[in-house]
């Protein structure tokens, strides 16, 4: 519906009528959401945002399983709509890397759940797209319902079958915030007063983020496109062009929508080796390029629709006929001259460098907004997965839940609230989302590193690290360790326990990791773990709260230490926790590093009563895990305190002095050892450091990195949130049962009653490789009988059993010990046996004694 004037009230409003503002209302109105306003600044549905500009087509395969996800129910949802051309997906390969990588593609989408992922030889490929030479090629990659949305088709539908009433040509001016809640979207209209706003404004998202105080790192890019002139090859084709917008208000080149209204006859294609992609459009091609340097534009500076289209800027031939692309060695034309040699002579009816945008990550930015309540973000989506984050965002904010029809998805790595503090700084966004443009097609190893803006969050361990020759990663802006040069003599020592990786495998791995492991096992190490965040909660109710809060009993003696889960509604993971008593009414919650403080953090302030105090300690301790089995006599070296197996027992904490530095002690362990938490104020940590690695040289200390602690949390069966645990499942699926006590009443205890009742059908489960060292890779499926039933959460090596592990969550008929599985890694078919856990010490005699 639409209505010229507008609303003074609503319950929710929506900023942005493009593919993802309109996704949002449909789905919000679908699941019952009233008065509900969306409002775009430009004309309805050809608004002149990315959603008119955009080609539309739709390649369903991402090693995300949320991308992948996400973008099969938008295919699903706008192929039921009549808005979808399903005419499948095929992606080139011009080099033998490239062919490696679609055998990745292939795995994915099993594992995913896409229908009927498929290798092409040349000549099949050239049956489906016979404009392509191929003696340019080794192979494709196909996905049958692949495809491309008519944009605006798509939009009017949206419109015409949602619930929610629609405003063009009204452009925002301001957002109402006042005590941290929405209040209302002021416009040149007039304003809305509203519960409830979402931005969904995507190319113009940091602006209208602005507007209520907030810093959000959304960076437009310019991206070239082409159409043909009409070519002999594609005459049998039916071409509209000419008639497709009549009736509708087009700001800026008329031509773009009507080329991009035109169906393609042919599948759609990707050349990534060139960073280029290409379809029909009626009897004319159309061509995109991610083949050239990485046209940033100013976030202030998105301007408005005049004798333009708002997010087109002019075609720049330099970078269309010119290789400057860092990485690609030939230009857009050339490439395409040599793949599609019948575009070569051809002149171009339409051109544009429409423009979209990238977050520092590559993914998308959705979900309540941290500072702001009631304030939700959509930002950074394209059509490909504009379907499903629509519905995600919708069930989220009406129940609570983000979920496809499929069930719960993980959120974690597209919350809004992961990005780190210095993420909202506007040079340093672009440029992040300029490398992010540039990898688009790009290989993209296991494990890779940027080399820019580095060293921005160090812990006061970095320059002692740095000197033993750390390997650092980055995490959350973070600098970690993952391995230490200095650790090379071990090598050598456990040489014959360390098995080599080869190939993809291999990359970006070090045989340190695997000594670092071992060293542990059988002598003590310490671990930086000033990333990780710690929560303290204080207050006359902190108890109450926290017993609100938590799945698990934390009504305990102080010095007491309690594993625990954070829960949605639905009964989802938001995060494992390790909940501390320090006195009466103080608590400290500690949690993972990385996009923990904003999300898990952000979840324990908005629920917090004004009688409970919720810090979030991001970067205020430095902290070492120090684990071993001669961590307790290096720990009684330098504390008075009675650190016996009596004095200090397994989840039980102490506040004492390690030297002179004051500590909170932690009697806990993430790799499976005897051991301690060491958690200090920032300023002590480099003596903290000092004192560990002073008094513990006759016991050969060493430092170890995060590839150690992985092979060993895997060993033992410790979870990691995000990788193993999420709200994709619950704690039964994910092995947590312990960490749930229905006697209490906490979040998301209704839905776990539910479902301890019903049983659970898919249960997390270790699988070892019978015949092999390889290390698998996660994503990869896990088959039964040729079928996929699962696929790789995480997996490693483990050095202490001499196995090659994975953990996956497999139906439950599966998980009985001694099952036969396989797996499907980098195009081989390995045999593997399902395990019970841990697979490490079962006895728990090590940590515990």
């Amino acid at each position: 519906m639409s209505n010229p004037e507008l609303p003074s009230q609503a319950e929710t409003v929506v900023i942005g009528a493009g593919a993802v503002g309109c996704s949002v209302a449909y789905h919000l109105t679908e699941l019952g959401a009233e008065n509900v306003v969306v409002i775009d600044q430009g004309p309805l549905p050809v608004t002149g945002g990315s959603s008119v500009h955009a080609p539309g087509i739709i390649f369903q395969t991402s090693p995300s399983k949320l991308q992948t996800k996400t973008a099969h129910y938008t295919s699903r949802l706008l192929s039921d709509a009549g808005v979808y051309d399903e005419v499948g997906g095929i992606e080139l390969a011009r080099s033998e890397e490239r062919m490696d990588f679609l055998e990745r593609r292939v795995e994915w989408a099993e594992s995913y759940g896409l229908p009927d992922p498929q290798l092409l030889s040349p000549a099949e490929v050239t049956e489906h797209l016979p404009l392509v030479d191929e003696e340019e090629i080794l192979g494709g990659y196909y996905s049958p319902t692949d495809g491309r949305v008519d944009g605006i088709a798509a939009l009017q539908w949206y419109i015409a079958n949602s619930g929610a009433d629609f405003y063009g040509n009204t452009e925002v001016t301001d957002l109402d915030v006042a005590g941290g809640e929405i209040g209302a979207v002021e416009t040149d209209r007039g304003t809305i007063d509203c519960e409830r706003c979402v931005v969904a404004t995507n190319n113009w998202g940091y602006q209208t983020g602005k507007m209520a105080g907030l810093d959000l790192p959304i960076a437009p890019v310019e991206h070239q496109y082409v159409v043909t002139e009409p070519m002999d090859e594609l005459a049998g084709a039916d071409s509209g062009v000419g008639s497709n917008t009549d009736g509708l208000l087009v700001p800026g080149d008329r031509d773009i929508q009507e080329y991009m209204s035109e169906a393609p006859s042919q599948p759609v294609g990707r050349d990534q080796d060139n960073s280029l992609y290409f379809r029909t459009h009626g009897d004319s091609l159309g061509m995109g390029s991610y083949n050239h340097e990485t046209l940033s534009v100013d976030p202030d500076a998105m301007g408005k629709n005049d004798d333009r289209q708002a997010s087109v800027r002019g075609f720049t031939r330099e970078h269309w006929e010119q290789p400057t692309h860092p990485d690609r060695e030939k230009s857009a034309k050339q490439a395409f001259d040599e793949l599609l040699p019948a575009t070569a002579d051809v002149e171009y009816e339409m051109t544009e460098n429409g423009i979209f945008v990238f977050t520092p990550d590559g993914m998308p930015a959705v979900g309540p907004t941290a500072q702001v309540e009631g304030l939700w973000s959509a930002l950074a989506i394209w059509w490909t997965h504009s379907g499903g984050y629509g519905k995600i965002v919708a069930e989220w904010m009406e129940n609570g839940v983000p979920r496809l029809p499929s069930g719960p998805v993980d959120t974690g790595g597209v919350h809004v609230r992961r990005f780190e503090p210095h993420a909202g700084e506007k040079d340093y966004f672009v440029d992040k989302g300029a490398k992010r443009y540039q990898q688009v097609y790009s290989i993209v190893e296991p494990r890779w590193q940027p080399d820019e803006h580095r060293g921005l969050r160090t812990s006061p361990f970095y320059h002692q690290q740095k000197e033993l020759g750390a390997e650092f990663y980055q995490s959350g802006g973070w600098e970690s360790a993952q391995w230490y040069e200095s650790n090379a003599d071990l090598v050598e020592q456990y040489d014959e326990e360390i098995p080599e990786q080869e190939g993809w495998r291999g990359i970006n791995r070090s045989a340190i990791e695997g000594a670092e492991h071992l060293h542990t096992r059988d002598a003590v190490s310490m671990f930086d773990m000033t990333s990780f965040s710690s929560i303290v909660v204080e207050g006359s109710e902190a108890e109450a709260f926290l017993q609100r809060m938590c799945s698990n009993d934390v009504e305990m003696d102080v010095g007491k230490v309690r594993y625990s889960l954070l829960l949605n509604e639905g009964g989802g993971i938001l995060a494992d926790v390790t909940v501390v008593r320090l006195d009466d009414e103080r608590y400290l919650v500690t949690t993972g590093g990385g996009n923990s403080p904003g999300i898990h953090g952000g979840w324990l302030k908005e629920h917090a009563p004004e009688t409970v105090s919720v810090t979030v300690e991001e970067g205020a301790r430095s902290t070492i895990g120090l684990w071993g089995p001669k961590s307790r006599l290096l720990l009684q070296r330098v504390t008075d305190a009675d650190v016996s197996n009596d004095g200090f027992p397994y989840f039980t904490a102490k506040q004492i002095y390690v030297g002179e530095v004051p500590v909170i002690a932690l009697r806990v362990s993430y790799v499976g050892e005897l051991g301690w938490e060491l958690w200090a104020p920032t300023e002590y940590g480099q003596r903290l450091w000092e004192t560990l690695r002073d008094a513990g040289d006759d016991l050969d200390v060493r430092p170890m990195g995060g590839g150690a602690l992985e092979s060993m949390r895997l060993e033992k069966g410790y979870r990691l949130w995000g990788t193993d645990i999420d709200t994709d499942s619950n704690p039964y699926e994910a092995g947590l049962g312990f960490a749930v006590d229905l006697d209490t009443d906490f979040v998301g205890s209704e839905a776990l009653e539910s479902a301890k009742e019903a049983g659970i059908d898919d249960e997390i489960t270790p699988i070892t490789l019978d015949d092999s060292d390889d290390v698998l890779l996660s994503g990869r499926p896990v088959l039964v009988d040729g079928e996929p039933v699962g696929y790789v959460q995480a997996a490693d090596f483990g050095y202490s059993i001499g196995k090659s592990i994975a953990y996956t969550y497999l139906p439950t008929e599966y998980t009985d010990a001694g099952t036969d599985v396989q797996v499907r890694c980098e195009g081989e078919l390995y045999e593997a046996t399902v395990r019970d856990e841990p697979l490490f010490d079962p006895g728990r005699e090590k940590i515990v004694r």
